[in-house]
């Protein structure tokens, strides 16, 4: 009875230390940048991420500080960039290596207006809730 109990009980607390890992996940807020400028027009679930098709800069994603009155990029974190086809909605990975930073005139010279620029992150420890940039 006592080696049921003990067995129980050591079950009882992997299950716990299992369940603890998968909270883990998306846990450091991140955002997508152009230069040092936020795309997003607000980090909340109504927020949206547009960019001009004549746009210039470096685009980046990183951890963020949330204060007011401006967001400031903490840390970079790697990406990777698909487009999704405004008429089909095709996804076309454009960056197969991973990536700090990526002018965006080489992926927006590979868009047209009303496509979509999908930013992927590559871990599981970053949320990035605005991944879908329009491109006006």
């Amino acid at each position: 009875m006592r080696k049921i109990t003990h067995l129980i009980f050591t079950i009882s607390i992997c299950l716990i230390s299992f369940l603890n890992f998968g909270q883990k996940s998306f846990s450091n807020c991140s955002a997508i940048f152009l230069n040092t400028k936020m795309l997003v027009n607000e980090y909340s679930p109504s927020g949206k991420c547009t960019i001009d098709i004549t746009a210039k800069g470096d685009l980046t994603v990183s951890t963020i500080q949330l204060s007011s009155p401006e967001n400031k990029p903490i840390e970079p974190i790697l990406f990777q960039i698909a487009i999704k086809d405004k008429e089909t909605g095709t996804l076309m990975l454009v960056s197969k290596e991973k990536l700090k930073k990526m002018e965006i005139q080489k992926v927006l010279e590979k868009c047209k207006k009303g496509d979509h620029i999908i930013i992927l992150t590559l871990s599981d420890d970053y949320a990035l809730p605005h991944n879908e940039i329009l491109v006006l």
